[in-house]
């Protein structure tokens, strides 16, 4: 059970997460999302970038995404169209970033810097705000939310893909045990799956059933 569900928190947490098959978060030499985005996965993208959702995120997350906005802003051949939407629209997004190193005022347009302990920031966000929290990459970030039990649903997109030679980012790597509880599953452009669950860290494998 997640401390929001426990305690009646306002705010909901949401880890957001994209992987190959193979539990990959990115491919070296691959295109954004594998290049195996469709028009129904684009639609939901731009459905859920109408909600107001506020987006969570580590430093190094921060530089990489707020350097590809700007880019994508300024039309760069980069990106393709519907990746350069995706992109320029996070800037307009509210943004808590989870920092040590980065100083204020940041240049990515409507980011706040959290410089803290991020899991007791986010227990102190569930606690204090409303809406909907979301992460953005982030993976030791997701990671540290969800063993401390902060997290109410774990959203996957799974492309169908495995990337076993040319992978990056093992998303799973140091994870507890967790069990998952499917709540939501839909397939978009008949190939890439979603699946939302609301997550629980356990100790470790259940007891064996008696007969």
């Amino acid at each position: 059970m997640s401390e929001s569900t426990a305690g009646g928190s306002s705010a909901t947490l949401i880890v957001d997460l994209i992987i190959s098959l193979d539990g990959y978060a990115s491919a070296e030499g691959w295109p954004g999302w594998w290049g195996l985005e469709g028009p129904e996965y684009l639609a939901w993208l731009e459905e859920e970038g109408k909600k107001e959702y506020t987006t969570l995120m580590g430093a190094n997350t921060y530089r990489v995404m707020s350097s590809m906005s700007e880019q994508a802003s300024g039309e760069s051949p980069e990106f393709s169209e519907e990746e350069g939407a995706s992109l320029s629209g996070l800037a307009a997004i509210p943004k808590v970033i989870f920092s040590s190193t980065l100083k204020e005022p940041l240049a990515w347009p409507n980011s706040e810097l959290v410089s803290g302990d991020a899991i007791e920031a986010v227990r102190e966000m569930k606690r204090t705000r409303t809406g909907t929290l979301s992460t953005l990459g982030s993976l030791s970030l997701c990671r540290s939310l969800l063993t401390a039990g902060l997290v109410d649903r774990y959203r996957l997109v799974v492309f169908p893909v495995i990337t076993g030679k040319t992978g990056r980012e093992r998303i799973y790597d140091g994870y507890p045990d967790v069990a998952l509880e499917l709540v939501d599953s839909r397939t978009f452009d008949k190939r890439s799956q979603l699946l939302e669950y609301i997550p629980r860290v356990i100790d470790g494998p259940p007891e064996p059933r008696r007969p």
